[in-house]
């Protein structure tokens, strides 16, 4: 979702200009576009759409590879090795640091050193396209971020931003990069990038010719026998797939890469309808029509950034998707919740000591402290605390309700289970599961009540905020804020239902 809005105050007029340079930009750098465009939305910012008819599996978007910019993690980094050769970065620690940092100091560099990459590709056009301001949560005031009504994240957010700082002044950055610049690197890094497994190379038939030809001196010129010439062509190629694609996967190292022009494309998790790719004989990145699925004339061409909860998406890309199949909500740890209120709903008082068995086994989660002392930034939404993680599509942790069985259990139940909570993974009988399921309720009840508005107060605020007399009135930030509590009421509301 690239909002114009959020980037820059520029006018209608310099926002065509902008993107008709980029796409004349696509043209000289042999970036190939068929049947789509670059278009902008009032919903959705920037995106690509189709300009005709798209049938199922027709290549829609290649970008050679000389024009991506690309990290290899862990490994040599930037593919650029004019980043690395910069007077003001230590390579060895730069390399060590995680990808979204990397590319931080890559697109600096592009920025406000040269535009021009090793490859002598010049990517001011596409520079210029990239946004300048995130609508993402780091940048909002405490107040904004309140707004939220989720803990979780507001939990996140300063753990990113200290995570943040922390790499910054590692890289001792500030000499030549302020933090708004690393930030604005880490965040395009971040909302842009697509990864894989690094499959070392594209197919370079040069090397397989050359290899012949020595094969074929050889032989000719009685140096040796075919057998002989055959070993050594075998060892070429061998050792040619062990630097391609086993030594890759041996040190698990990713690929993540950043492909022009088709980082416009927006992220719909259920209606994505092309697919990327790497050509591995073009030397190319390409986007296809998903097998299956057509794209009429005039519309979005949408791709799914993966499995993306709207924690993820809101926090590293500054959008909501709503009914987000891939969405979740993580309560406060077991440890946090009011056992009071649980044995009142259940009408028992659980066990003496079962609580301490269910610490023991690890299923009550960390405590605040433990979780700021160990907390990392990583792709995804960490939850370091060990929260009460829901899902849309399998509702309460199973491992939770598991803990709630043993929780809830009698002493008859107990005893023939062997006192053991890992013989508590199934249900032990109808009551106990009763019990289990209702003490998970309360608990997602007590959450939504402790809200400071319901769920049809935020869709009526929503509603005020969508008429065009209300949007002068309310920021972005705002919005945003709403969008996302009411996805997550919805989450814990439809758990509630199927919790019975």
């Amino acid at each position: 979702m690239r909002l114009w809005a959020s980037s820059s105050s520029s006018t209608s007029t310099s926002r065509s200009k902008t993107l008709k340079d980029l796409l004349e930009w696509a043209e000289s750098v042999e970036i190939k576009l068929g049947g789509i465009s670059i278009s902008e939305s009032q919903d959705a910012g920037l995106g690509i759409s189709s300009q005709q008819d798209l049938a199922s599996n027709s290549l829609v978007l290649t970008v050679p590879s000389a024009v991506a910019l690309s990290i290899e993690s862990p490994g040599e980094g930037p593919d650029d090795r004019s980043v690395l050769q910069l007077p003001q970065v230590d390579r060895k620690l730069l390399e060590t640091l995680p990808w979204y940092v990397q590319f931080a100091v890559y697109l600096n560099k592009l920025d406000h050193v040269s535009s021009v990459k090793s490859s002598k590709v010049d990517m001011k056009p596409w520079l210029a396209a990239l946004p300048r301001a995130f609508d993402t949560p780091i940048h909002w005031t405490k107040e904004q971020q309140s707004q939220l009504q989720y803990d979780f994240l507001q939990d996140s957010i300063p753990r990113q931003e200290q995570q943040w700082k922390q790499y910054y002044d590692k890289l001792d950055a500030s000499k030549w990069m302020t933090w708004d610049q690393f930030v604005w690197g880490c965040e395009c890094a971040r909302s842009r990038a697509f990864s894989g497994a690094y499959t070392g190379g594209a197919f370079n038939p040069f090397s397989y010719a050359f290899t012949l030809l020595l094969v074929l001196v050889y032989v000719g010129a009685g140096l040796g026998t075919l057998e002989q010439a055959a070993n050594g062509a075998g060892l070429v190629f061998c050792a040619q797939v062990l630097k391609d694609f086993v030594l890759p996967k041996l040190f698990k190292k990713k690929r993540y890469v950043i492909c022009p022009v088709m980082d416009m494309a927006n992220h719909k998790s259920l209606a994505a309808s092309a697919e990327v790719s790497f050509e591995f004989f073009g030397d190319a990145y390409s986007l296809a029509i998903s097998n299956g699925i057509t794209v009429g004339n005039d519309k979005q061409v949408y791709i799914s950034y993966g499995t993306r909860s709207n924690d993820q998406l809101l926090q590293y890309y500054g959008f909501v998707e709503s009914n987000n199949p891939h969405d979740v909500y993580i309560l406060p740890p077991l440890r946090d919740w009011n056992i009071a209120k649980l044995e009142e709903a259940c009408g028992i008082t659980f066990a003496p000591g079962r609580l301490q068995k269910l610490e023991r086994a690890g299923l009550l989660g960390t405590t605040r402290e433990q979780m700021m002392s160990t907390s990392t930034d990583d792709d995804q939404a960490a939850n370091s605390a060990g929260g009460v993680v829901v899902t849309r599509a399998a509702g309460v942790d199973p491992a939770v309700m598991q803990a709630l069985r043993a929780l809830v259990s009698t002493d008859e139940e107990w005893d023939n289970a062997g006192g053991a909570i890992g013989n508590f993974v199934e249900s032990v009988g109808p009551e106990n599961e009763c019990l289990a399921r209702l003490a998970a309720k309360t608990a997602l009840e007590l959450e939504l009540a402790d809200k400071p508005t319901t769920l049809e107060q935020d869709e009526e605020l929503l509603q005020k905020m969508n008429q065009a007399k209300s949007m002068m009135d309310a920021s972005t930030e705002d919005r945003l804020a709403v969008l996302f509590r009411i996805e997550k009421k919805k989450l814990l509301q439809d758990t509630i239902r199927k919790l019975g």
